[in-house]
């Protein structure tokens, strides 16, 4: 089976904690809404601390042309993208020597909050020492679920080509999509838990050789995937596309679809494997927000304990769509909570209505 050997991240150099924003916040949205102190309560009640961002604070209060934004979000990609990049394949904690970038067979670049032709990863192999043949898989679109979706396709290549080594590369910078004149309850929401995050997966096939990459006894084997998608769901989660970029799409009801849509899809797929909720030992779930992560608890029967470094990484580093999942396994890559034998589900819930899931097990 496919294996997870290295991840890595990268944070924006601008670090804000969340008074900061909810002061920014008050300032932008309180003349739009009367009870605008009742409504920043979502920033105390999110359990977010603290955010990293692309720019500093004072560049969101001004209004910006799509052209602006998106030409900082390439500039931006270019550059995170080579250091995540680079710390991913010389990750010592990780990794018992380097993998050098002409030994990437493809590249699986996924982001939502920018676009750019030639797309990203192709700038970045101008800029590091790939070979040319590398392959070029560039995913927009996905949001939240991009990461696990990422993974997913890594495993299917590295299953078809099994002495692949491949790189999952996330980077999304939600701020840049910010509309300082969308003065609506979504928008709020979104300033108070969204986030700029990078990060980045080495995926490789049965036939590499393990014993000489990996520090580890026991690593992450992927055994199978599964994606759902909810019919008629167009309005859940996404952009509205306007001359001025993109609008956030963000239902207050999203907490409550997971609630009664997510338990019978991840059920069916565990039993597919002859397992139950019970049988998988770490859940790497994507923290979406606080009540994300409750419904996750609420609807798979699940102890507090098991989503708590899901909930470490939305405190520390919010919301970061498709890279923040990848923030989470790293925690479980590095931590000593896992044995031979263990079984993990990789989830993330995104646009679509959809769900991304993998079943992971330590070998």
């Amino acid at each position: 089976m496919p294996k997870i050997i290295s991840v890595a991240e990268f944070c924006p150099p601008n670090e804000f904690n969340q008074n900061l924003t909810e002061e920014f916040a008050q300032e932008m949205f309180q003349e739009s809404f009367k009870d605008v102190d009742r409504l920043l309560k979502v920033f105390k009640n999110g359990q977010v601390e603290k955010r990293y961002f692309s720019q500093n604070i004072h560049w969101y209060k001004k209004q910006h042309s799509f052209e602006e934004k998106n030409t900082l979000f390439v500039d931006c990609a270019k550059e995170y993208g080579v250091e995540v990049i680079k710390k991913c394949l010389s990750n010592k904690s990780h990794l018992k020597r380097d993998i050098h970038c002409s030994e990437i067979d493809a590249i699986f670049f996924i982001t939502s909050t920018g676009i750019s032709t030639p797309s990203i990863e192709a700038r970045i192999m101008n800029m590091l020492p790939f070979k040319s043949t590398t392959k070029r898989i560039p995913i927009w679109g996905l949001g939240c679920a991009g990461g696990a979706s990422g993974l997913t396709r890594a495993y299917e290549y590295c299953k078809a080509f099994k002495n692949s080594k491949v790189l999952v590369l996330t980077i999304e910078l939600c701020s840049l999509t910010f509309q300082k004149n969308d003065l609506s309850k979504s928008n709020l929401i979104g300033t108070s838990l969204f986030a700029d995050g990078v990060a980045c997966a080495c995926v490789i096939g049965d036939e590499v050789n393990i014993e000489e990459l990996t520090k580890y006894r026991y690593i992450p084997s992927i055994i199978d995937s599964r994606s759902v998608l909810m019919q008629d769901s167009e309005d859940v989660m996404g952009w509205e596309v306007k001359n001025e970029g993109l609008y956030v799409i963000f239902s207050k009801d999203i907490p409550k679809i997971v609630e009664k849509w997510l338990k019978p899809i991840i059920l069916n797929f565990l039993t597919e494997h002859d397992l139950d909720i019970l049988d998988i030992a770490h859940f790497i779930g994507h923290p979406g927000g606080k009540k994300v992560l409750d419904a996750y608890v609420t609807s798979l029967s699940l102890e507090p304990e098991k989503v708590k470094l899901s909930a470490e990484v939305l405190k520390n580093y919010g919301n970061m769509s498709s890279a923040t999942v990848l923030y989470v396994l790293n925690r479980f890559l590095s931590s000593n909570l896992t044995k031979q034998g263990d079984y993990g589900l990789i989830t993330a819930l995104g646009p679509g209505f959809s769900s991304e899931n993998l079943l992971v097990q330590w070998r």
